[in-house]
């Protein structure tokens, strides 16, 4: 077995079946999770009406590069979102879910056999997925905080120069997974000079980059690189149709940048069995060709937290994010910083699912920056997510012993 598996931690979800094993929740109120970051919006029609069109692809083999109809549709939408001219033949590559890819991209980028072992930066808390994949590429991982003075931006000051020198990747989440912040272009212009200078390549994660509540779209890497005058050089961005047009079960989304790493994931790729299936491509194809569902899909977030936010502002330290689905809330100081602790008690008094922050971190530098915070995902319809704001702001008024 490879060794490296045990280096593994347990995923958040588990270690949340783990904190509510012998829990029985008060039946007095309807079950409602806001734990899992699994959109519930309904699929738009027209994709589902494209994904059986497609359908007879099934009985061919589908490219791992994908065909140029669906590269341009994805070179298109960069086109129109970011102002970017991007080459489908060279510069993207369809992936099955940015999940997948962010993994397997580690893979591709990391020199494991360094000595010493070299190091992929994570932003903490974080998509676990990043250290997964650094762990099995045979990386160490090195957590850059996340900053609630500046609503939760990375502090990349905090890397000390011996970490960046060891450094052969680095996850950027933007918009960020917890906490929704977004990086701004001074940030991306500080990464680019650290990339320049120890040869490290960017990754940036963003699949949430379509549910925004500014009138300013997120600033992205490809966007960000543009605006600085740079080339894409060691730059991958990565996104998804789940959030953006609600078909989490598709797995499908884009890599696009440096085409030199473009090439070589595609060599890794083809090894690893990773092609997107015609009827899957076919759907993909309408989604990322079509506006309307995705400003539709947006409003609907819009007047959600607009809705839940005002109801637990007074009794949570929580405040709208840049973008994404999710309230990053600070737990009552009566709870002394166990999001763990309150998570479980409010499960089993409300019928309410939160994921505690210190589930999404990992203690470094002296201190865990998920403790004392919970994650909601604002995912279910309006009224459902209503009703478990009530239920938290009662639940948060009370001591942690009744």
């Amino acid at each position: 077995m490879n060794p490296l598996l045990d280096r593994l931690q347990p995923y958040p979800f588990e270690r949340l079946r783990q904190l509510f094993a012998g829990v029985t929740p008060n039946a007095a109120y309807s079950p409602i999770s806001l734990g899992i970051g699994e959109p519930k919006h309904p699929t738009p029609p027209f994709i589902k009406q494209a994904l059986i069109d497609g359908l007879d692809s099934l009985a061919g083999y589908p490219a791992t590069a994908g065909d140029l109809k669906l590269r341009t549709a994805f070179t298109d939408w960069l086109q129109k979102r970011y102002g970017l001219a991007l080459d489908p033949a060279t510069q993207v590559l369809p992936v099955n879910g940015s999940r997948e890819a962010l993994f397997a991209l580690a893979q591709t980028v990391v020199d494991g056999s360094r000595t010493p072992r070299p190091i992929v930066v994570s932003p903490n808390p974080f998509y676990q997925i990043y250290e997964g994949a650094a762990l099995l590429a045979g990386a160490d991982v090195w957590y850059a905080p996340s900053d609630p003075a500046r609503n939760f931006a990375v502090d990349w000051d905090s890397v000390p120069a011996e970490v960046w020198q060891r450094t052969q990747l680095v996850y950027v989440c933007s918009p960020g997974n917890p906490t929704g912040a977004v990086m701004p272009l001074e940030e991306w212009r500080k990464l680019f000079a650290l990339s320049d200078a120890h040869g490290f390549v960017i990754a940036s994660d963003e699949c949430y980059s379509e549910i925004y509540f500014r009138d300013e779209p997120p600033l992205g890497g490809l966007e960000a690189a543009a605006k600085l005058g740079r080339d894409f050089r060691r730059l991958i961005a990565l996104t998804s149709l789940s959030k953006r047009s609600n078909v989490p079960g598709l797995r499908s989304g884009f890599v696009a940048g440096d085409a030199g790493i473009v090439k070589r994931f595609l060599l890794y790729r083809t090894y690893h069995g990773s092609a997107m299936s015609g009827s899957v491509a076919a759907a993909s194809i309408a989604a990322w060709g079509d506006e309307t569902h995705v400003v539709d899909n947006r409003e609907q977030y819009r007047r959600k937290f607009a809705t839940v936010t005002p109801i637990l502002a007074p009794v949570l330290d929580v405040r709208l994010p840049d973008a994404s689905f999710y309230l990053w809330a600070g737990v009552p100081a009566a709870w002394k910083g166990d999001d763990a602790a309150f998570a479980r008690a409010l499960y089993a008094q409300y019928n309410v699912t939160v994921l505690p922050g210190s589930y999404l971190a990992r203690e470094a530098q002296g201190s865990n920056p998920g403790r004392g915070r919970v994650r909601m995902a604002l995912v279910a319809d309006t009224a459902e997510c209503a009703e478990a704001a009530r239920r938290i702001a009662e639940f948060a008024t009370r001591a942690p012993s009744a």
